[in-house]
């Protein structure tokens, strides 16, 4: 891929919604999701507004001024400025659709190496500039926006797109050294010759990187065993505006605190992730799966319980409950679902569905569809239920912008927390969101799935739309949300299991890690980002009457 320093990789993405500029979204796509709000949410009328251009957006000129030997790879053009502004999360979309720009960075950077990369570190170190790290432009909380005060005298968002190949593949060890700016399609791509797949696949990995992933603490394809992106990494490069890191590549180790941990979630606050080690799964060859239908979400709940506690490690374990299941094609709204995938690259896997199901018949489960070595599974896993959740999940991100177009609130959340808590702590969850959905907007749906499940605990994920207008819905937004955040620290469930901190849950990140590992993080920050120039806000404060320099 040849390097940019404007214009973007190849096609230019929507500022305004996922996807191309070249992808249209028909105007039947658009009367389709209407008339599903409409019927969902029981409405008569919906203001569809019209999708912002880059003509409607007025952006502050840029408070600083890229110096001579920068320029090859700097810009400071309108509509790189924009589409570095936001984020694809439901907060993100109501601002562009508010045509509100006024977070615009001054500079987005395109570096093509390191040095280039240590040239702007010094940069903004030396005037005090913000300098925030991008991957592909995914985060839904906020992960890039720009500080809210005027306490930097500049920001520089640092695109990573040029870092974009895998560099070495070791066959044996079955690894590869990747570059942090490479995009999951071109990852993929890349090691396909090699028999190899990174097999880390988020809702968002058409458009989000691997720099960004192991920022973040990514979770991807499988819904057990290497859920986390952490479970995946060798090991780290990452380049601080203090100096350059290398951690050695090992299997394991037991030589002290992990280093490549301080990196792992770090949301770009340490330094920016270059270059890591990755451990590949083989290309499946086989697969089995099946769809089971349950009559209540916590009858079900059991069953995904044991599965997961068996030792099984199904790779698509998705839970939904009535509601979700019915959104996403699955159900008819009277039942529950639980879409179960085993794959392996190297032996048939009917057996673990057989004792899958076995365990799914015990608590009630009815088995609807079921595909294993004896038929196509992969074909079955196109059609039906499962066919079913698996195009809406590729394929509702792309119609994400219509809901803000129309003023509606339509997010999610997610989190987790121990199987002792579940049921009591899903029902307080599910009560006090509910009630805030009431008092915002006068009533909208709640519903959840399980996306990731570990022996000790699952991943809920809560998804909520609700009437509102475009006067009303992001202050709406807000308040919900926040109702839901405080409701997960009450329970002692976490802020987040794996759309990262941001600047979205920053208070009740505070809450959930203990003040003296704060302190401890933030003297790491200190040794690495001596300036404090590094992602503004990301987890850790710069300390109250630092002055920053230049």
């Amino acid at each position: 891929m040849a390097q940019q320093k404007s214009g973007y990789f190849g096609k230019r993405r929507k500022f305004w919604s996922w996807g191309y500029e070249d992808e249209g979204i028909s105007e039947d796509e658009i009367k389709v999701m209407a008339k599903r709000v409409k019927d969902r949410l029981g409405l008569d009328n919906i203001e569809v507004k019209k999708t912002p251009t880059l003509d409607d957006i007025e952006l502050k000129a840029p408070r600083i001024k890229i110096p001579a030997s920068l320029e090859s790879f700097c810009t400071s053009e309108k509509w790189d400025r924009v589409i570095h502004t936001y984020g694809k999360g439901f907060k993100d979309m109501m601002h562009i659709y508010r045509r509100d720009f006024g977070r615009a960075p001054d500079v987005i950077a395109y570096p093509r190496d390191e040095n280039d990369i240590a040239a702007i570190y010094d940069w903004c170190g030396e005037n005090g500039y913000a300098c925030i790290p991008f991957g592909g432009g995914s985060s839904v909380t906020g992960g890039f926006w720009a500080p809210e005060d005027d306490a930097y005298k500049g920001v520089v968002v640092v695109d990573l797109g040029n870092l974009n190949q895998v560099l070495e593949v070791d066959e044996v060890s079955r690894c590869a050294l990747i570059q942090g700016g490479v995009l999951g399609p071109s990852l993929e791509e890349q090691l396909k010759p090699h028999g190899l797949t990174l097999r880390h696949i988020p809702q968002s990995w058409e458009f989000s990187s691997l720099g960004g992933w192991i920022a973040t603490r990514s979770s991807g394809h499988y819904a057990t065993h290497l859920t986390h992106i952490d479970d995946m990494v060798e090991s780290l490069r990452v380049v601080t505006p203090n100096g350059t890191i290398e951690n050695r590549r090992l299997p394991g180790s037991g030589a002290g605190p992990d280093p490549d941990r301080l990196f792992i979630g770090s949301e770009g606050s340490m330094g920016i992730i270059t270059e890591a080690w990755m451990k590949l799964q083989g290309r499946v060859e086989f697969r089995a799966n099946a769809s089971i239908s349950f009559p209540s979400f916590y009858q079900g709940a059991k069953a995904v319980r044991q599965i997961t506690q068996a030792g099984l490690f199904p790779a698509n374990a998705r839970y939904l409950d009535e509601q979700d299941a019915k959104f996403y094609g699955a159900g008819d709204g009277t039942d529950s679902v639980l879409l179960l995938g085993f794959e392996s690259a190297d032996h048939p896997v009917d057996a673990w569905l057989e004792r899958g199901l076995e365990i799914c018949q015990d608590f009630g489960g009815t088995v609807t569809a079921k595909a294993d070595s004896t038929t196509n599974a992969l074909e079955n896993s196109r059609v039906g239920a499962q066919g079913s959740w698996r195009k809406q999940f590729r394929y509702l991100p792309r119609l994400m912008h219509t809901r803000s177009a129309m003023g509606i609130v339509s997010f999610t959340f997610e989190t987790s927390y121990t199987w002792d808590k579940f049921e009591e702590a899903d029902t307080e969850i599910m009560a006090r969101v509910k009630d805030a959905i009431n008092q915002a907007t006068g009533g909208g749906i709640l519903c959840r799935r399980f996306s990731f499940l570990y022996p000790d605990g699952p991943s809920p994920y809560y998804s909520i739309m609700a009437n509102s207008n475009h006067g009303n819905a992001l202050e709406a937004y807000q308040s919900i949300s926040d109702a839901a955040s405080d409701a997960l620290m009450d329970v002692g469930a976490t802020i987040t299991h794996h759309h990262a901190v941001g600047r979205s849950f920053r208070p009740w990140y505070d809450q959930e890690v203990d003040p003296l590992y704060r302190k401890a993080l933030g003297a790491v920050k200190k040794e690495f980002d001596p300036n404090w120039i590094m992602n503004p806000g990301m987890l850790i404060d710069r300390p109250k009457g630092l002055n920053i320099v230049g």
